[in-house]
């Protein structure tokens, strides 16, 4: 029988009277099995919302970096890409 052990870690908060009772309300209202249920679940789910979006940001500041880069340290086109212009070139004037 294989069984996987997870290691698990403890957190613990002390909050205020009025903020635990919304919380277990809106963890019944929920449907969930308790408030820890509720806690962990709605916090993993927001974790997951901040990571995602930061590192969208984070890709799309490396590719705008890379666009600016391109744009304005721009090399000469190769021998390909001078051939691919031509053969374009080629093809929308035979097009018409």
């Amino acid at each position: 029988m294989n069984t996987a052990i997870k290691e698990q870690a403890r957190f613990d908060t002390r909050l205020p009277k009025e903020q635990k009772q919304l919380f277990e309300k809106a963890a019944y209202l929920g449907g969930y099995r308790n408030l820890t249920d509720f806690i962990v679940r709605t916090v993993q789910e927001k974790a997951k919302e901040i990571i995602k979006e930061k590192e969208q940001v984070i890709v799309s500041e490396k590719d705008s970096q890379i666009f600016f880069d391109a744009i304005t340290n721009s090399k000469k086109p190769s021998k390909t890409l001078k051939k691919a212009l031509a053969d374009y070139n080629t093809f929308v004037d035979n097009s018409k």
